[in-house]
């Protein structure tokens, strides 16, 4: 070992430095010797990429962790067992072994962590935390291999985990394995140069079996401060630095199996290939996913120096804006609509579960139950401060289980779960009101019945009703919100059409025909005689002008139909439509409740 420095930056520098030269070296290599991935059916890319991308993560981090790094007996076993993953995932990335051969090589390097003592001291009975720990890494080891599904993402989402980690390991003083992990990000660093979209070399099995392993195995010697905080740290800590792809391969499985598809077999069913096929790039894609991974990343460091109920509280919020995007994730279609009326022959459960997933409501109201828990929660910490060591802490739990039924109770009343989302608007909005109103009130009442209001502040619940509130319509705008930021793809194929007028009933058009794209129809844009409305943008799409342009416009877009969405057109403005479009060839269609042709008679 060279005594250089102990300055993490610096060492990892060197890593990256090492990683930029072997990764050259190796796609030179693979390049000439015929270690190509060529393009598949149910595989992302679309040129012939060099392949063993693995071998300059391997080399890089283990030529410089012998170097610079002091080896203590934890770092060596957990090099040796990421060594025997990495060997693993190289022999399949030649002879394509089976799964259950790759099952195999992960249980033995699993056992080889746990077996000198490197485990997760979760419930204190040894065997059960061997058997978490073996599922542990076994676990972010196929998780990352999933996740190792377009240029840069698995490498990247390992290096922000890493940083993550690296951090925890500075602000517990654990310098060791700080520049030990160091060396790694360096390593990752440096191969991501050249994965990062357009990738010129991928990594492998061999690269995402060592990656994914070493992550796991460092994570057991992050010290979290768990084993005085009791369970819930040692769980929250490594499972938040690593969310991204625990997130994605749960995501996965479970749509593949209510799809009856295989959740080990290829596809293009990924968060990023959603992401993808709402319209962002692969590059922005996989940048969105670096995002939840720093978010998630800063909330483990946040969480391992907060209380537990705060960072539970921190938590819920995180997984319901993740729910949230990973059910409008869910509406974009990677399967055969064929699949679906065969899964309910094949089989009865998975049919079940599907018809349960439509039933919404039960969703908002478990959504609501959890919203009401933070809202009053959070209206405590912000008016009482640090409360969970205090009398206060008492109220809150006392409460909590009536507000939760009176405020859910009162919503039921007002109607708020008689709306969808997708529709929400100010109307609305006044329903939510009304609902946290009321629920407020007769919570104030009950505790007035009950308690006779003794030591409760009367702040909490002004302050708690106006953030149940903001999360009311928070969550049923969320849909609308992430349209707007990710909107559904839009159809490129079906029946030109124009809309004939650009007020509230063109607007309204606009939105059912992307609404239902099994109408088939294409809108192009909007044509409108107001002088006021030309050139203006509805939703994307360009109000042109009525006044005489009509044939030329039809002709230059290649209309098929034109879409009146005018109530109160002139006979005479309908008969000259009419002309127009028998000498143009396209249709003449109203469109102000349901599509309809008009007679010419």
């Amino acid at each position: 070992m060279l005594e250089i420095t102990t300055n993490p930056f610096i060492i990892g520098g060197i890593g990256l430095l090492l990683g930029v030269i072997v990764t050259i070296a190796v796609r030179r290599f693979a390049t000439d010797r015929g270690f190509i991935a060529k393009p598949k059916a149910d595989r992302w890319h679309a040129r012939p990429t060099a392949m063993l991308g693995g071998v300059a993560i391997f080399v890089a981090t283990i030529s410089a962790a012998f170097l610079f790094v002091p080896m203590s007996k934890p770092a060596l076993v957990l090099l040796a067992g990421s060594s025997v993953l990495f060997l693993v995932g190289l022999v399949d990335d030649i002879l394509n072994i089976r799964p259950y051969q790759k099952l195999i090589g992960q249980l033995i390097g699993a056992v080889i962590l746990v077996s000198f003592g490197l485990k997760m001291p979760i419930t204190g009975n040894e065997l059960i935390d061997i058997w978490i720990t073996i599922f542990w890494v076994i676990g972010i080891t196929n998780a990352i291999n999933l996740l190792d599904n377009m240029d840069g993402l698995a490498v990247g989402i390992s290096a922000i985990a890493a940083i993550a980690l690296a951090i925890s390991f500075a602000v517990n003083g654990q310098v060791n394995e700080l520049i030990f992990i160091s060396v790694f990000i360096g390593a990752l660093l440096g191969f991501l140069v050249f994965n990062f979209n357009p990738a010129s070399i991928f990594m492998g099995d061999c690269g995402s079996m060592f990656v994914g392993f070493l992550l796991s195995g460092s994570v057991l010697l992050s010290d979290t401060g768990g084993r005085s905080r009791g369970v819930f740290a040692i769980l929250a800590v490594p499972v938040l630095i690593l969310f991204v792809p625990i997130f994605d391969t749960t995501f996965v499985t479970i749509l593949r199996k209510l799809w009856g598809r295989k959740a080990s077999q290829g596809g293009r069913d990924h968060t990023s290939h959603r992401l993808v096929a709402l319209g962002l790039s692969e590059r922005n894609a996989v940048l969105m996913l670096y995002g939840f991974a720093i978010v998630s990343g800063a909330l483990s460091i946040a969480i391992s120096r907060l209380e537990v109920t705060q960072s539970l509280a921190l938590i819920a919020v995180f997984t319901i804006v993740l729910t949230i995007i990973g059910v409008y994730l869910s509406k974009v279609k990677v399967y055969d609509t064929a699949d679906a009326s065969a899964i309910s022959d094949q089989n009865s459960t998975v049919g079940f579960l599907i018809n349960f997933s439509y039933k919404r409501r039960i969703f908002e109201v478990l959504l609501d139950t959890i919203l009401v828990s933070l809202a009053y929660y959070f209206a405590f910490v912000l008016v009482l401060g640090q409360f969970e060591n205090s009398e206060n802490w008492d109220l809150f739990i006392k409460s909590l289980p009536i507000l939760i039924v009176l405020k859910i109770g009162a919503f039921l009343v007002a109607g708020v779960y008689r709306g969808l989302w997708r529709y929400t608007s100010v109307s609305d909005f006044i329903t939510f009101s009304k609902g946290v109103g009321l629920g407020s009130v007769l919570s104030v009442l009950a505790l007035l019945l009950l308690y006779r209001f003794e030591s409760f502040s009367r702040t909490v619940f002004v302050v708690d009703a106006l953030l149940l509130l903001f999360a009311l319509i928070g969550s049923r705008m969320a849909f609308k919100l992430i349209r707007q930021a990710i909107p559904l793809p839009m159809h490129t194929e079906g029946r030109r059409a124009l809309i004939y007028g650009a007020g509230d009933g063109g607007e309204m058009v606009l939105r059912e025909l992307r609404n239902n794209p099994s109408w088939n129809y294409l809108p192009v844009g909007f044509i409108d005689d107001d002088p006021l409305k030309i050139d203006k943008i509805i939703h994307g799409l360009t109000v042109y002008d009525g006044n005489g342009d009509l044939p030329n416009i039809c002709d230059e877009k290649e209309i098929d139909e034109v879409l009146i969405a005018i109530r109160d057109l002139s006979p005479e403005k309908l008969r000259r439509l009419r002309d127009i479009s028998r000498d143009h060839n396209f249709e003449l269609k109203r469109a102000l409740i349901k599509i309809e042709s008009i007679p010419f008679d």
